[in-house]
């Protein structure tokens, strides 16, 4: 694969971003690009290791070597065949995924694995703007009708791959546009929109079915589901946000944070903000709770709000700059990661929890917090650590606990596992209920994008085999 010496030749080179000064002024995508001769070297890099370790790493069974190898020779159009064979939407997973792969490539253990990430999304960016992605329409159409529940990357690529089959696939939405946390979740700076409507447009062609504002056991009826459809699955992920309860949690001003970025989400789109109070961070002390993914999505949009101070606190300690490769590697590795948001500015404190809020006016003013110890397993407050910030605004991205119970799958009866995820293996991903399957967070719980597009492909490869008695939809 690639240049047998490529990787000692060629250093690793990522796409850059623009200079914060300007990026923060808008919501535009701000990652850069290489040019063909530089992804060729960065191709070239991908070593004859022997054993792809960036398989273990890829939930989607990306064939990594192979197409790194062809984007190496040129041969970009193979590239984007090899790349489509195992993944419906490369864009976003070029923009939004951590790349595991990249943590788990043989070139890593030295602390320089190969741009796969930028590699991906730069041979699918290429296939757009050649024109190389068309609809695949089915020859034929099989007379069996799916509904799918959910339209985020899960849904969608469940939908795609049924409808390439020949069946009559029907999203339901609830939301005005399709996408799921891919457009209500994930700040426009992080991946744009026009992707996605992008993507919506080809799979309408295939004969997808998008129905928005449609709302499954609110006005849209859960027997109307069993009744006119073959099957049913349900992706519509993982929404119940994890809560902070302490005393003052009542107070106003205090969110959680998918309620904060769904509102400026709909404001960069133009969309009517279907909430009675508006959220915004324009001059206020911001404090995120919660150091994933979600605490920095908020961070760049508070920071492009003109927030006069952001501060994140995490409960858990602060991770190794530099992870133990003995230990991690292939693995994805305890390590601290710092986002692009992050630099941007924001102050960051590990070890910390929240003791209670103080407010004014009903409106809260102040957090009130201390430091832990861990130690041996166990979680001690630090004697003399309590200390106070100043907050106008809190925001809880804490994670998700499970699915919404309330309505449709309540309605439905399907059961629940432990964690309280819609109970579903991953070898047939029937539920419970007959002709009914579950796929992507809703099944598995709070998730990246990679596993729900790779759940969402199985679960169509287990539809099409319950409806036929046989598929050839790859796993």
């Amino acid at each position: 694969m690639g240049k047998a010496t490529g990787f000692m030749e060629y250093e690793r080179l990522e796409r850059g971003y623009r200079p914060v000064e300007e990026r923060v002024k808008s919501y535009d995508e701000f990652t850069g690009t290489l040019d063909d001769d530089e992804l060729s070297r960065q191709g070239a890099r991908c070593m004859d290791c022997g054993i792809p370790f960036c398989h273990t790493g890829c939930p989607v069974d990306n064939i990594i070597p192979e197409w790194n190898d062809l984007v190496y020779k040129g041969h970009w159009r193979r590239a984007l065949e090899v790349l489509h064979s195992t993944n419906n939407f490369p864009e976003f997973t070029g923009r939004i995924c951590p790349a595991p792969c990249e943590a788990s490539c043989t070139l890593n253990i030295t602390d320089e694995p190969v741009t796969i990430k930028t590699i991906e999304c730069a041979i699918v960016d290429r296939g757009w703007e050649e024109g190389w992605i068309e609809p695949q329409v089915p020859a034929s159409s099989t007379g069996k009708r799916v509904a799918i529940v959910g339209s985020g990357p899960a849904g969608m690529a469940c939908a795609q791959q049924l409808a390439r089959s020949g069946h009559k696939v029907v999203v339901f939405e609830k939301n005005n546009k399709v996408g799921g946390l891919l457009r209500y979740g994930i700040p426009d700076f992080k991946m744009s929109r026009h992707l996605i409507d992008r993507r919506m447009a080809q799979m309408q062609s295939e004969g997808v079915d998008f129905r928005p504002n449609s709302h499954v056991g609110v006005n849209v009826e859960v027997e109307k589901l069993l009744r006119d459809f073959d099957a049913v699955a349900l992706t519509g992920g993982a929404e119940e946000p994890r809560d902070l309860n302490v005393p003052g949690r009542e107070l106003g001003g205090i969110y959680f944070a998918m309620r904060y970025l769904t509102q400026q989400n709909r404001r960069v789109s133009g969309e009517r903000i279907a909430d009675d109070l508006e959220i915004m961070a324009t001059g206020k002390h911001v404090i995120v709770i919660g150091g994933g993914d979600t605490g920095s999505d908020c961070i760049g949009t508070a920071n492009r709000q003109g927030a006069a101070s952001i501060t994140q606190i995490e409960i858990m300690p602060e991770p190794p700059k530099k992870e133990n490769k003995g230990l991690s590697w292939p693995d994805w590795p305890m390590k601290l990661y710092t986002s692009p948001s992050h630099e941007e500015g924001c102050d960051r404190d590990w070890s910390i929890t929240t003791k209670a809020f103080e407010g004014r006016d009903g409106h809260v003013t102040r957090l009130k917090g201390v430091g832990l110890d861990w130690l041996d397993g166990k979680i001690t407050e630090v004697a003399g650590s309590e200390f106070d910030l100043p907050a106008d605004l809190v925001l809880l991205a804490m994670g998700f606990v499970n699915p919404v119970h309330e309505g449709m799958l309540d309605g439905l009866g399907v059961s629940y596992d432990d964690r309280g995820n819609v109970a579903a293996d991953t070898e047939n991903y029937h539920t419970s209920i007959d002709k009914v399957f579950a796929a992507g967070d809703m099944r598995r719980g709070q998730s990246l994008v990679v596993w729900a597009i790779r759940e969402g492909r199985q679960c169509a490869r287990a539809i099409d085999e319950y409806l036929m008695g046989e598929t050839n939809l790859p796993r």
